[in-house]
């Protein structure tokens, strides 16, 4: 089976445990607010590739990578090419390679249900708690993110949950707590990654020529971020 890859990273460091290939899967459904990659939103991008031939390029890489890490499949969203991702997934599991599935949770449920077959860890973003925001901010729907979750669960997937802080946004200590208590609702989750906003990808929107929906809003700086979740813990 062939899929469209928008770019891989070599040897990256966080994206999962240990050192990771990353590849970045063209097209997604969402329009997040905060999107730093919006070169992979079109479905029609992007270079076709075989999963045969992935495979073999990845194995060059794994005296790098080695035992400790192993792959990640991240985006656009990999789950809108499910049957790709999974039969990947399946061939790396046989050279014995940790696979890893960096996604939003939006996709079809048996589709996603094949793929953790073969995932050895998800890192979900979770980026909002309500119906309403991930209207607005991502064009998403909160239930079908909440239906995934709830089926690494079911299939005990080891979890991330991602959540990115922005300012004016998704910074209050109230909002930072309940998301914290929702993760952690989850049995299989492992742990919390709290991702400052920034605005690196400001560029990248000028030059397509889209309108950055969070233009003017500042970056949140690690030492304030450090300090809110000091303040979640300690209460």
């Amino acid at each position: 089976m062939t899929g469209r890859i928008h770019s891989v990273q070599s040897l990256g460091a966080v994206d999962g445990p240990g050192l990771r290939y990353v590849v970045f899967m063209q097209g997604c459904p969402l329009r997040c607010a905060y999107c730093h990659n919006p070169d992979t939103w079109p479905f029609d991008g992007g270079e076709e590739m075989d999963a045969d031939r992935l495979v073999t390029q990845i194995l060059r890489y794994r005296p790098y990578f080695g035992e400790n890490g192993g792959v990640t499949v991240s985006g656009g969203e990999p789950l809108s090419q499910a049957g790709f991702v999974e039969e990947l997934f399946a061939k790396l599991h046989r050279h014995g390679i940790h696979t890893a599935l960096d996604t939003s949770g939006i996709g079809e449920p048996t589709a996603a249900a094949r793929v953790l077959q073969h995932t050895d860890l998800v890192l979900a973003d979770l980026k909002f708690l309500d119906t309403a925001n991930y209207l607005k901010y991502c064009r998403a729907d909160f239930h079908a993110v909440e239906r995934f979750l709830a089926l690494t669960a079911q299939l005990n997937v080891p979890l991330w949950i991602r959540h990115v802080v922005v300012p004016g946004v998704t910074d209050s200590l109230d909002h930072l707590r309940a998301v914290q208590e929702k993760a952690q609702s989850y049995p299989n989750l492992q742990k919390i990654e709290w991702l400052p906003f920034h605005t690196l990808c400001l560029e990248k929107y000028e030059r397509m020529g889209l309108i950055f929906p969070l233009a003017g809003t500042p970056p949140m700086e690690q030492a304030r971020l450090d300090a809110l979740l000091l303040q979640i813990q300690q209460n």
